[in-house]
């Protein structure tokens, strides 16, 4: 009966992991093309009648006129530092550019990164990472048609050259046509190059409500050598002034589909695999009124493009906003505070759950990789070691656990059988045998726990490399990249092949059960399955953690081939020190 409950627990736990690979790491979805019926056109039934002051600004914006592509305008202005370039356009004030010069574009081969090393461009020509469209008296003006006169300055207000990696200003004005006239607008430009963060501040002298449509990029150009998984992370993300971060893929959103994320919002994101364009509402200031998300066309099967569009409000005549356009690098999305580090929000509707735990995984995966100055990958198996020497005083205290339960079985079988008929009186002559010989009624549940605690950590260290720059292009051993997948297959066997020794040797000592040994195989068949497509830094983690695992298991078999299976001796219930009797005897 024993080992029935433990083949029953085993299959529950196999089905429990599979589940929650399945739904945490779903494929992503890609559904066909089909019109969306959730804003009509504009003069149609069923069209937005919001006023401006109301939320559905940007969908009803969006209703009433196709956003054109603002093409690169022959007049730009760059910033440059030490670690990226910024480009604007005097034509609608965009940002058009942004060269992170620190990171290689890993899309482009190798025969083209040997020739010249070539950057990361975050835009594809002629999208614009950030446009912006007025919203004033009814009318809804795009900046791509407004020309603005561009005057450079430095720091302190200056013209004129500053030194690379200072802060850089620009100031650009221009004059906004519309119904009710000409409305006078300025933006000033305050770009950190070192920093990856631009500070837009800006005026609209209108003489009643107004509001300024911030349209996130369309997409992110490819950066990275698998074109599919870069398509696979495209997505936008935003936090809820008061809420946890949330998240929406490109492909989640059909081409047409239009939603509208009516809540105040202290940022919202268009992101690729590592590298991001954010806006954030100004520390203390006021939150951004709603975000508006459309599925764009998409290329075969793959949402190539979609649309998110902020409304930000203009009050007293102003408005501002902070813009983080660089990599993923998880200490700068922490500086630049409200939240910016969960731009990646995990887990889906375990985010309460797994979002902790990643923050912790990679504060701690930093940290041993600054203080004790080691590679990512030699980080990861440090960590991998560290994982299951702590865990091994649980993983001992549950197998002397199990012994203890082998060993009453008998006795407890003897009771279940005396008393079928009486299940109070069962109970009360099991509590009295689990008291007798120290053993937990709840031994066969907490048993598992030091199977159940790695989870959490694997999980997080799943995700982690999902987003996580800092292991992109790093070399292990033979793997020139742990962020991608083992090229030749190696670790993802390694894995499979350890899985199954662990197995194999903690038979050792236990009674023959053809349901175990179908699971000695299950397992590792099921972990080869899942391992081929992960990052070769997971498998690395993993593989040290079953490494380690190996001595431990053989020590705990030992110690339960010496103890031995001997059935203990039956304990009268409230005589626990009187001496036992056998089982038969007692209970005839």
């Amino acid at each position: 009966m024993e080992n029935n409950r433990r083949f029953l627990l085993a299959v529950a736990l196999s089905a429990l992991a599979l589940f929650a690979f399945q739904f945490l790491f779903p494929t992503p979805k890609t559904p066909a093309a089909r019109p969306s019926a959730a804003v009509a056109p504009a003069g149609q039934p069923g069209a937005p009648t919001t006023p401006p002051s109301t939320p559905g600004v940007a969908a009803a914006a969006a209703a009433g006129a196709a956003l054109p592509a603002p093409a690169a305008s022959a007049e730009t202005v760059t910033v440059a530092g030490p670690r990226a370039a910024y480009r604007v356009a005097a034509q609608g004030a965009a940002l058009v550019g942004a060269e992170m010069t620190g990171y290689r574009n890993l899309h482009l081969g190798a025969a083209r990164q040997r020739e010249g090393q070539p950057p990361v461009q975050l835009a594809r020509p002629g999208d614009a990472l950030l446009s912006y469209r007025l919203v004033v008296a009814g009318d809804t003006v795009p900046l791509a048609r407004v020309p603005f006169t561009v005057a450079p300055q430095g720091a302190d207000g200056a013209t004129g050259a500053v030194p690379a990696g200072a802060a850089r200003v620009l100031r650009l004005d221009g004059q906004v046509p519309t119904r009710a006239g000409v409305v006078p607008v300025s933006l000033t430009y305050d770009v950190r190059p070192d920093s990856f963060a631009l500070r837009v501040r800006g005026a609209v002298q209108a003489a009643g409500p107004a509001f300024l449509l911030v349209d996130l990029p369309p997409t992110i150009a490819p950066t990275e050598r698998d074109t599919a998984d870069h398509l696979n992370h495209l997505s936008f993300a935003w936090k809820p002034a008061a809420g946890s971060a949330k998240g929406e893929a490109f492909g989640g959103l059909d081409p047409g589909e239009r939603r509208l994320v009516a809540d105040s919002l202290s940022w919202a994101v268009a992101k690729s695999k590592y590298f991001l364009v954010g806006v954030l509402a100004p520390q203390g200031g006021r939150p951004f009124s709603e975000l508006s998300l459309e599925g764009g066309v998409r290329t075969g099967k793959a949402a190539t493009r979609a649309r998110g569009t902020l409304v930000v409000p203009v009050a007293n005549g102003g408005f501002g906003l902070d813009v983080y356009a660089g990599p993923q690098e998880w200490r700068r999305l922490v500086a630049q505070g409200r939240h910016f580090e969960d731009s990646n929000p995990y887990g889906g509707w375990l985010q309460g759950i797994v979002q902790p735990f990643a923050t912790i995984a990679i504060r701690g995966v930093l940290w041993m990789h600054d203080t004790l100055r080691l590679s990512y990958g030699w980080v990861l198996v440090a960590l991998g070691v560290l994982v299951r020497l702590v865990l091994w005083p649980l993983q001992q205290n549950m197998m002397r656990n199990q012994l203890k339960m082998q060993r009453i079985q008998p006795e407890m079988t003897l009771v279940q059988q005396r008393y079928k008929n009486d299940p109070q009186r069962m109970q009360q002559e099991m509590m009295a045998v689990y008291a007798a010989h120290g053993v937990s009624p709840f031994a066969t549940i907490t048993g598992c726990l030091p199977m159940l605690l790695p989870m959490p950590i694997f999980f997080a260290l799943f995700f982690v490399f999902q987003n996580t720059i800092e292991f992109r292009g790093v070399p292990f051993l033979w793997m020139a990249d742990i962020s991608l997948k083992d090229p030749f297959y190696v670790l993802p066997v390694l894995v499979a092949a350890t899985q199954f020794l662990i197995s194999w040797i903690g038979m050792r000592g236990q009674p023959p059960n053809p349901q175990t040994q179908m699971l000695t195989y299950f397992m590792p068949a099921m972990f080869l399955v899942f391992f081929v497509n992960v990052a070769a830094g997971l498998n690395l983690y993993y593989l040290t953690q079953n490494l380690v695992m190996i001595p431990q298991q053989w020590l705990l078999a030992r110690e339960r081939v010496k103890a031995g299976g001997t059935p203990t001796a039956p304990v009268v219930q409230g005589t626990p020190t009187r001496p036992a009797k056998p089982a038969k005897e007692r209970l005839a």
